[in-house]
């Protein structure tokens, strides 16, 4: 009887792999909440259920109920995903109005795995990646899953949670990710230490994004301790991997990020402690074509020059080297050209740089050139000597120009009749100075004339 036994055993033995084989071929089948219970217990048998390969085959069956609508006892939780939990994900009309009926058919599971593992839901997330599910719903469950359950989690849970969502997310299209909901994510992470890595991936998104975000999504409070109020290095950072996505090439995205960086500039302009090498990289981190008009850009360098009173002429040099004078109004050159704050070279450039534009204004047509009228004679003085009546005066009359370049003309012509009145003023002292030199026996030479009237 004894030598009967092993007998027994071996024949029972792959009689007992041969059923737990069967069981699983046919979990695919198994009720809906039966699977996600199967997917609860492996998570408790880790890493049994992993090396035997369990753990996979049941969250294939899992992914595979998701792909259709719940029947039977499979039925919709009663807590959708277009709560205001839900609604955490989306950033756009259409995520909280087009999604009322088609989302629901797609989501009706979202609130049932909620209860699952960090990695076990950036196991479910992948494996539905791989499958081919819409990007945009594997990117809803998992901002919905972060909305559910990051409340009341200990720090070492929540630091789990995001990253096992952004790895996840990092490998979805641009589009499918809600910039509003990564901004949401780096808030609750600030605190955390995310690893490295991590910290990148994030940083990545939303720097692909950045084109979609608002003022204050970028007021990122600095990190404690550095003295500064808002964290400008974050900002640089986005910025980087916002051209390196390829934003260079899309003049749109350049143009909407060239606005917003004006309004950032302006806001941490005022900022006490930051360091001009860093507000010279923000005002310099764009490409010239995401600005038009350099006048905000202007407005903040002046605000920066009169909180930070005490910098040197090549500090502000520096700084205005960000500045394209081409691109300032006439209303902004005029005022930088009387701005005691700002370098007297960076007052003369820019003075020449608006004469180098009304210059290709006017060459630009030559044959539209005709001549007016002298204006009437000045009454602010009472000498004159009839020299100059009747001078022709050239001026641009028939160009099609802009509003801005109309300003520019009349700019033009308001510093050419100050020219005149000064050349006036030089031929009257001239005759005045000759006499003075014949009365006198010539004991006055032409040395004591001033210089631009001899």
């Amino acid at each position: 009887m004894a030598a009967d036994a092993p007998t027994a055993a071996s024949t029972a033995a792959p009689s007992l792999v041969k059923m737990t084989e069967k069981v699983l071929e046919e979990m695919p089948h198994w009720p809906w909440h039966s699977v996600v219970d199967a997917v609860k217990q492996c998570q408790r048998l880790l890493p049994l259920a992993d090396s035997t390969g369990v753990f996979d085959r049941a969250l294939a069956a899992l992914v595979s109920h998701m792909a259709v609508p719940p029947v039977g006892d499979a039925t919709p939780t009663s807590s959708s995903p277009e709560s205001s939990a839900f609604r955490f994900s989306c950033d756009t009309k259409s995520s909280s109005l087009s999604l009322r009926g088609s989302c629901i058919s797609l989501t009706w599971w979202f609130e049932d795995l909620v209860a699952l593992s960090p990695g076990t839901v950036e196991r479910v997330a992948t494996a539905l990646v791989a499958r081919g599910t819409d990007h945009g719903v594997v990117s809803r469950f998992l901002f919905y899953y972060l909305k559910c359950c990051i409340a009341g989690a200990s720090a070492d849970d929540k630091k789990a949670m995001l990253e096992a969502s952004i790895a996840v997310m990092a490998g979805l299209d641009r589009s499918a990710v809600s910039c509003k909901g990564l901004f949401g994510i780096l808030r609750i992470s600030a605190p955390l230490k995310l690893a490295d890595a991590c910290q990148d991936r994030l940083v990545a998104m939303i720097g692909r994004k950045l084109d979609h975000a608002t003022l204050d999504n970028l007021l990122v409070p600095a990190p404690p301790g550095t003295g500064s109020l808002y964290d400008v290095s974050l900002v640089l950072r986005f910025l980087e991997a916002f051209l390196r996505g390829g934003a260079r090439d899309e003049p749109a995205r350049l143009k909407k990020m060239g606005q917003l960086m004006d309004l950032y500039l302006a806001e941490v302009a005022p900022d006490p402690s930051l360091r001009p090498a860093k507000f010279v990289e923000l005002a310099t981190a764009l490409p010239a074509p995401a600005r038009d008009c350099h006048d905000a850009l202007y407005r903040a360098i002046d605000v920066y020059f009169q909180v930070h009173s005490r910098l040197t002429d090549d500090d502000k040099m520096k700084i205005c080297r960000g500045l394209s004078y081409e691109k300032l109004s006439p209303e902004c050159c005029t005022h930088l050209a009387q701005n005691a704050g700002f370098p007297t070279r960076a007052a003369v450039q820019a003075l020449a740089s608006q004469h180098t534009v009304l210059k290709s204004l006017v060459l630009r047509d030559p044959g539209q050139l005709k001549p007016v009228p002298s204006p009437p004679p000045s009454t602010t003085n009472s000498y004159d000597d009839g020299e100059n009546d009747g001078q022709v005066i050239l001026y641009a009359g028939r160009l099609d120009l802009s509003l801005e370049n109309q300003n520019l003309r009349s700019l033009l012509d308001g510093m050419h009749w100050r020219v005149m009145e000064l050349e006036k003023v030089c031929s009257r002292m001239k005759t005045q100075m000759t006499k003075m030199k014949a009365s006198r026996g010539g004991s006055c030479t032409a040395r004591s004339l001033p210089r631009m009237c001899s």
